[in-house]
């Protein structure tokens, strides 16, 4: 009796690992842009590869444009943190709106090429404002870059500080970008991006300036005629999941998520440099005027920057953590 009673337990806790072996969870993972755009692109990679890397154990669905979260991204980092959004993918900027040392990534020409952003990123200085998400109830599995910023615009080319005197320029709702762009005479627009292009068609505005691919993706060599690889602000991606739910995850899947996320950042970063080639030979093809500015040309915009530097770390909010920055980077 005893034995038997004992081999029922046994066989039932079996299942029960066995149940728990092969439990199935899926998450779902918003990005901000379409189907097309850098992130989702890079969004459906790393969906792929949790997938694989857990045994089809872990599904993510990606849900571009913003559609979980009625295209509010604060409101998404809150529904985030409440559990109502399972993973997120935003930009680093965004998040400045809740911690200010995120606006650092942002300043203008911080960073030499790419390879030094990514080292920034996933350095110490990244591993502090990832640990930091945690005061506001979410926790950071990495940061991807985002291509450098370039302008473009529907009047002239842009070739130098003084030429963007007077030119009406669509800015994030960021203090950062409207001190940069007022600095060098442009009369800086902050608008949400739902609404540039109407602008840029009703001429509103004169120009804008984001990653190269987004003017493709948005259409806007419909409506300007310009465009300069300013390469003149970085930014990056922030990828965030609900802590609550990774933390139900099994210690193997919590890696596997982990390495995937590893994975996907390097993945993106071969897919934008590709994708830079064929987004400027499009806006050429679609009639678009494309500058390449010298070293000497481009300095002069960085000395407009270097001289905003105080101003910079006001906004940073933590003169510490700036100082910190600069320092890491070589820009004292």
């Amino acid at each position: 009796m005893l034995k038997s009673v004992i081999q029922g337990v046994a066989t039932a806790a079996m299942m029960m690992i066995a149940t728990a072996a092969s439990a199935q969870t899926t998450f779902t993972l918003s990005t901000p842009d379409p189907d097309n755009s850098e992130i989702t692109l890079a969004a459906n990679k790393f969906a792929e590869l949790v997938s694989q890397k857990t045994g089809g154990k872990v599904t993510v669905k990606v849900f571009p444009n913003g559609t979980l979260y009625g295209g509010d991204p604060s409101a998404a980092v809150k529904q985030l943190a409440g559990g109502s959004l399972d993973m997120l993918l935003l930009s680093t900027s965004l998040y400045a709106n809740f911690n200010p040392k995120f606006t650092a990534i942002s300043v203008p020409y911080l960073f030499s090429d790419l390879g030094q952003l990514r080292s920034y990123l996933s350095g110490p200085m990244g591993q502090e404002l990832t640990a930091d998400l945690e005061k506001i109830g979410i926790k950071g599995l990495g940061m991807w870059p985002r291509p450098f910023r370039q302008m473009t615009n529907s009047r002239k080319p842009i070739l130098s500080p003084q030429d963007l005197s007077g030119l009406k320029f669509r800015v994030p709702n960021n203090p950062l970008w409207v001190e940069f762009f007022k600095k060098m005479g442009a009369a800086p627009t902050p608008m949400a991006f739902a609404e540039v292009y109407n602008a840029l068609q009703l001429k509103v505005i004169d120009g804008q300036e984001n990653p190269i691919n987004i003017p493709v993706t948005a259409k806007f060599y419909e409506v300007q005629s310009h465009v300069t690889m300013t390469n003149h602000m970085a930014d990056g991606w922030v990828l965030a999941i609900n802590p609550a739910k990774y933390n139900a995850l099994p210690e193997d899947q919590k890696n596997a998520v982990r390495q995937a996320a590893t994975e996907a950042e390097a993945w993106k970063v071969e897919n934008d440099a590709a994708d830079e080639g064929r987004s400027i030979a499009t806006l050429s093809e679609k009639g678009m005027k494309v500058e390449r500015l010298t070293p000497e040309q481009q300095k002069a915009f960085a000395d407009v920057a270097k001289e905003l530097f105080p101003t910079f770390a006001k906004l940073v909010k933590d003169q510490s953590f700036f100082d910190r920055t600069i320092a890491a980077v070589g820009k004292q």
